[in-house]
């Protein structure tokens, strides 16, 4: 499959992402918008994690051998795209934004200084052991 979500042109950049399972890839061009984190409830159950990191891009091209399921989480509104085999989230499309919201987690490399968030959505809602968590000395792992 080859099919294209564009909501404008490109403008610059070109990256690459995709599921655990390998069935969904994708290549998200144009640059990255409105890098954020999201500790809303509903986040927080998709993703099964405290808060979940999300940024937009005005195209995304679908190259896998398949495509994201989509759940409609807010009937007419917004959906959520996920990989059916292997569960990964993957992408959002929201009726209010003309990006496609990508699941930071799904792109290749995350280490590019345009997704460091720069907003927090219902940080109020974030679990409070969050913080010092990430403070935290690492283990034996890491």
């Amino acid at each position: 499959m080859n099919t294209t979500f564009a909501a404008e042109p490109a403008e610059a950049g070109e990256r690459t992402g995709g599921c655990l399972c390998g069935r969904i890839r994708f290549t998200a061009l144009g640059p990255a918008t409105f890098a954020h984190t999201c500790a809303c409830a509903h986040c927080q159950k998709l993703g099964g994690t405290p808060l979940m990191w999300w940024v937009g891009f005005g195209t995304v091209i679908w190259t896998g051998t398949s495509e994201p399921t989509w759940y409609e989480t807010f009937e007419g509104e917004a959906k959520r795209g996920f990989c059916p085999t292997c569960g990964s989230r993957i992408a959002a499309l929201d009726s209010d934004i003309r990006e496609m919201g990508i699941n930071v987690t799904a792109l290749d490399d995350t280490s590019r200084t345009d997704l460091v968030p720069v907003h927090a959505s219902f940080h109020e809602n974030t679990v409070p052991w969050l913080l010092p968590a990430h403070r935290a000395e690492p283990g034996p792992t890491g």
